[in-house]
């Protein structure tokens, strides 16, 4: 049994250690004091629940048969936009007009249990999930989650809804990124999102991590079962690598609040693979939305986007993302490129569209102006493709007023050129130019 964990890294029985014939083991940053075999009455006794974890939720039963945890997630925002230009012209010279919001919204609504019933191996993950910006749209609240077996350290399978590990930011770190709930557009416009599948995931060696996971689409939410193919053609996988500490703090997460004394790395590549049909697209609006788009923002399977009469309805997408990281007492700087492969497009008078190659990059960097108290960072990513090149720049600063992770005041200031991407639960609307303003207040526990 744990006795005492001493790592930054939460220990859950189950997910981040266990035990087999040959003894304890641990992952994911887990460190800690654990007794084998008979243990004393006063040893054995466990702490009263309910009782709260930091960064993992409260406890609210753990007995013989099982354990049940709940976390609540949630955000106040206020957003401008109204420095954006009116309109923009499209790569195919049509003109569009740019919806410019300022609002205040309870931005999303997120309430997860997690545990494991009748053995530690078996664990769940299901939760109720709003995005009230979104209200109205397919998907805008989602009932979801996903159950795993963990047979050791080097295997765990699950099946159900996760995030398709595409890139960094899909690897399981959400909500702990720099910024509130939102990616740079590099990331939202190369990376696959939520979506339904099986996967299996561990470790290699105690510094090599792996997911290999194979899914219905790019996105689950906001489409329906009759909507999908029956090719089961979307493929995901991943590699991490952490060179030095064998770790890259909670939840590998963006920044170091975590504080490092040890120089902390990471390397990481994705490759994803999908035959993507109009059909099994969310709308245009959608939750979390990841149409496949051109680097002007056009949805490829628009009708007549590529010339009178021509219309896509399938293409395949291909995309390899590698990325890199160190974190030192306080301070972070972290990268990813990505590559982005269109071909093989199918439908109404398609022959003569060529392959579309797309690449992009986004760079962060953080620093804890004061420990465990204010964060300050910047960010920059820009996307290039034949249909144009897209930049933006962004700088903002995380108040920690409680001196933990699970209240923080944000504020962050962005400058876009043409964002490629956008939906009402993003901070840009496609086709956005200037500047634009938020204020978060975020509760995680």
């Amino acid at each position: 049994m744990l006795l005492k964990s001493t790592g930054a890294t939460p220990c859950l029985l189950g997910k981040s250690w266990g035990y087999d014939n040959t003894g304890v083991w641990v992952s994911d940053g887990c460190s800690g004091e654990f007794a084998t075999g008979r243990v004393e009455a006063p040893a054995a006794t466990k702490p009263a629940t309910p009782r709260h974890l930091p960064n993992v939720g409260f406890l609210l039963f753990d007995g013989e048969k099982g354990q049940v945890y709940f976390r609540l997630f949630s955000y106040g925002r206020y957003l401008n936009q109204r420095n954006l230009d009116e309109s923009y012209v499209d790569a195919f010279g049509h003109t569009h007009t740019v919806q410019r919001r300022q609002d205040i919204q309870l931005a999303k609504f997120f309430a997860p249990f997690s545990g494991w019933f009748l053995s530690p191996r078996m664990r769940y993950y299901l939760y109720v999930w709003s995005s009230n910006a979104s209200q109205g749209d397919p998907a805008q609240v989602v009932g979801a989650g996903n159950l795993s077996w963990t047979f050791n350290r080097y295997a765990t399978v699950g099946v159900g809804i996760t995030s398709l590990p595409t890139v960094r930011s899909t690897e399981g770190q959400f909500p702990y990124w720099l910024g509130v709930d939102d990616r740079l557009i590099a990331d939202e416009f190369f990376r696959g999102s939520y979506t339904s599948g099986v996967w299996l995931k561990g470790e290699l060696q105690t510094k090599v991590k792996y997911m290999v996971m194979f899914a219905n689409n790019l996105s689950t939410l906001g489409v329906s079962a009759a909507q999908l193919d029956n090719r089961m053609d979307t493929q995901s996988y991943s590699v991490q690598w952490l060179p030095t500490t064998g770790e890259f703090g909670l939840w590998g997460t963006f920044g170091d609040y975590d504080d490092h004394q040890k120089v902390a790395t990471r390397a990481a590549v994705h490759y994803s693979h999908s035959l993507e049909e109009k059909q099994s697209q969310p709308g245009t609006n959608a939750i979390e939305n990841t149409q496949i788009r051109l680097t002007d923002g056009s949805v490829i399977f628009t009708p007549d986007l590529f010339g009178p009469g021509v219309t896509v309805n399938q293409v395949d997408y291909h995309m390899m993302s590698l990325d890199g990281g160190i974190k030192y007492k306080g301070v972070s700087l972290e990268g990813e490129y990505y590559w982005r492969w269109l071909r093989n497009f199918t439908g109404v008078n398609t022959g003569a569209i060529a392959n579309i190659n797309d690449h992009g990059y986004q760079l962060q960097t953080s620093a804890m102006a004061v420990p465990k108290i204010l964060q300050l960072y910047f960010g920059t990513s820009q996307v290039f493709g034949r249909y144009g090149d897209q930049s933006e720049v962004r700088a903002g600063e995380n108040w920690y007023f409680m001196k933990e992770r699970g209240l923080r005041l944000n504020g962050e200031w962005m400058y876009i050129n043409r964002s490629p991407v956008g939906y009402t639960a993003y901070p840009y609307p496609v086709g956005a130019r200037g500047t634009v303003f938020h204020i978060n207040l975020e509760m995680n526990f």
